[in-house]
């Protein structure tokens, strides 16, 4: 196909180029406003839809419809800029134009226009020097408006089209270049949308490898540490049984001390696995008696600790539906917890029940009268090795709670603490069932 290179100097379109109209009578006024306010309307809905676009196809979607209805056009190209040339991206008329093809910008009119950064109006396209018309002979097109996408720096145009001879008005070509204006916020929006999706894809992609690593470190930990862990505690337990008496005072209190170090690493690597395993466990949701399962959980402590004596209540009736293994694992974190901050409260009192919620819903709490925690570290709480008590007083490795966070975040509720020092806490939790 031969395309003509014919041009002339670019001249501006004034108002003096649109259509002259005499005077109209009272009828023709009204029927003009109201298709003005039809247009001012579609435009509106235009612009709600573009709001809402997603996609570059979406948008087009959108402005070909709109295109033609804004200006009653038999015909509406969406054409984006690539580089020198003018891609004629999309299409809607009532017969076929130029759909996926290119031209360089010097010889089609939407380049023209976008090189200009102005809008193109022609009455008759076989007499103006800009049109290329060997390739409009082939289209139903006797006239066309054009107008750039972002005429401060255009990124592409919309071009409408009439299959008889016919002047587009001002006003059109305003609405026109306002859905036009429009669509380029629009195609900004999408790109810094799928920007940010790229990013948050990227970043979820990166968590997933470190989080995979980490359990695969766990994994390793605990089964490379597992034996050389058992085998010191092992055998300091004989040197302190079978050679105890030999070795001192300070020798014993240096076996004492490995032997003590190697448990709490054996613990903490324990509570490392069982934390990675938290998330990789099926979910299975059955009913589930809390009430019976607490008080299982704190005979077992009681069993553990035949020299304490600690005041327990549990609410009876405590329904759930959960995982019960997880639930169980969760539950003997919070009661073990309450056991051990209670330790050195005379009349130690541990307490398991409910309570109503401002939204209705149920809250299910752990409360002891223990040594409770400042409530200005409570963030600290459910974050892995964050302990808020001594060691030496209170042994633990700082996971626990971590477990118990994931456990309820696993079955949509949530988890809160609240306390003052020395005046006991209390662990809220819900279940989204």
């Amino acid at each position: 196909m031969q395309i003509s290179l014919r041009r002339e100097a670019a001249r501006p379109i004034s108002k003096t180029e649109m259509p002259h109209t005499l005077p109209e009578d009272p009828e023709t006024e009204r029927l003009r406003l109201v298709r003005r306010n039809q247009r001012m309307t579609r435009l509106v809905a235009a612009i709600q839809e573009l709001s809402l676009a997603r996609d570059l196809n979406g948008i087009m979607a959108i402005v070909r419809r709109a295109a033609r209805e804004l200006t009653g056009a038999d015909g509406a190209t969406f054409i984006l800029r690539e580089g020198d040339l003018c891609h004629y991206v999309d299409e809607e008329a009532i017969g076929p134009l130029w759909k996926g093809q290119r031209f360089p910008m010097k010889i089609c009119i939407s380049g023209w226009v976008m090189l200009n950064r102005r809008p193109a109006v022609i009455e008759d396209i076989y007499e103006d020097p800009r049109i290329p018309q060997d390739a409009y002979r082939p289209t139903f097109v006797k006239s066309l408006a054009m107008v750039p996408i972002r005429p401060e720096s255009p990124i592409g145009a919309i071009g409408n089209y009439w299959a008889t001879p016919r002047m587009p008005t001002e006003e059109e070509v305003e609405l026109l270049q306002a859905l036009a204006n429009t669509t380029a916020v629009a195609m900004e929006n999408v790109r810094v949308h799928d920007e940010l999706e790229e990013r948050v894809r990227c970043r979820t992609a990166e968590l997933r490898a470190a989080n995979e690593e980490l359990e695969l470190f766990v994994g390793a930990v605990s089964h490379d540490l597992g034996a050389p862990l058992r085998a010191i505690r092992g055998f300091t337990e004989f040197a302190l049984d079978e050679c105890g008496p030999a070795l001192g005072q300070k020798g014993r209190s240096y076996l004492d001390r490995v032997h003590s170090g190697a448990k709490r690493m054996q613990d903490l690597v324990s509570d490392l696995l069982r934390l990675s395993n938290v998330k990789e466990l099926e979910l299975r949701l059955t009913k589930v008696d809390l009430s019976a399962l607490a008080r299982d959980i704190l005979n077992n402590l009681a069993a553990d600790s035949p020299d304490r004596t600690v005041d327990v209540e549990v609410e009876k009736g405590m329904m759930v539906r959960a995982d019960p293994g997880l639930l169980r694992i969760a539950l003997e974190n919070l009661l073990g917890n309450a056991w051990k901050y209670s330790s050195k409260t005379p009349q130690a009192k541990i307490e398991v029940g409910t309570e109503a919620q401002p939204d209705k819903s149920t809250a299910y709490y752990v409360r002891d009268n223990g040594i409770g925690f400042n409530m200005k570290y409570v963030d600290r709480l459910f974050k892995p090795f964050q302990r808020l008590h001594r060691q030496d007083d209170f042994p633990g490795t700082g996971v626990g709670l971590t477990t118990v966070h994931r456990i309820i975040q696993r079955h949509g509720g949530k988890v809160w603490a609240e306390s003052g020092a020395g005046q006991g806490a209390t662990f809220y939790f819900t279940l989204s069932s």
